[in-house]
């Protein structure tokens, strides 16, 4: 389960993101780091014997580092201020599709799926969708599907205003082939983060996601 010290850090590290503040707090890091782990952990020991895809992941797999990318970055804070957890089912597409938990108060989610493929993977994920839609259609259909998600996240970032290129523009599946990613999503509420049965109820929840997640691998696996 979440510590209250591990929210409680990263509340502190928001307001002082700094080197020195970071270093002075380098105890409190490596508690943060343990839990971080141990929370990992948990997720994994419920969801692999769940989705074989997982099987193979280790903690170091699933796991951020805290200091950001800031070379392309106008924000030059060197930390990040959230929890991230990514469960990758490609271990053979560094961006395949997976699940992942996003902690932090006030803007925690979970969600699978895949965000941004490469433009061959995106290809593959299309054609998959054009010959078959139904099953993409039956899976965001699904009750239990529909009961903890609205269906893929779409946005004008992550949708083409016209149809991709070689695609049929009237094709009955036409908005599900706008998409440029194919990911789900739950908010999280602050409330459940220290309850004892978070990471149970958190991993339910996203094996939702199983199917779809299958069906992207799917499409990646044609040549």
């Amino acid at each position: 389960m979440i510590a209250k010290q591990t929210i409680k850090f990263l509340d502190d590290l928001k307001v002082n993101n700094n080197r020195d503040w970071f270093l002075e707090n380098k105890k409190r890091y490596e508690e943060y780091k343990k839990n971080y782990h141990q929370l990992i952990g948990q997720f994994l020991e419920i969801m692999k014997p769940q989705d074989s895809n997982l099987e193979l992941l280790e903690i170091k797999n699933c796991a951020f580092r805290i200091n950001r990318d800031i070379r392309f970055s106008k924000n030059k804070s060197p930390y990040k201020t959230h929890l991230g957890i990514w469960l990758n089912t490609n271990q053979g597409n560094n961006n395949g599709p997976g699940y992942y938990i996003h902690i932090e108060k006030g803007g925690s989610f979970i969600a699978g799926g895949m965000y941004s493929p490469e433009p061959n993977d995106l290809k593959k994920i299309r054609k998959e969708i054009a010959f078959f839609y139904e099953d993409l259609e039956e899976i965001l259909a699904n009750k239990n599907f529909r009961k903890h998600y609205s269906g893929l996240d779409k946005n004008e970032t992550n949708s083409l205003k016209n149809g991709p290129k070689d695609f049929d523009k009237d094709h009955p599946a036409i908005e599900l082939l706008k998409l440029k990613s194919f990911v789900a999503v739950q908010k999280i509420d602050d409330t459940t983060l220290f309850e004892p049965d978070f990471v149970q109820k958190t991993a339910q929840k996203l094996m939702v996601l199983k199917p779809l997640l299958e069906f992207l691998n799917r499409g990646l696996t044609i040549d």
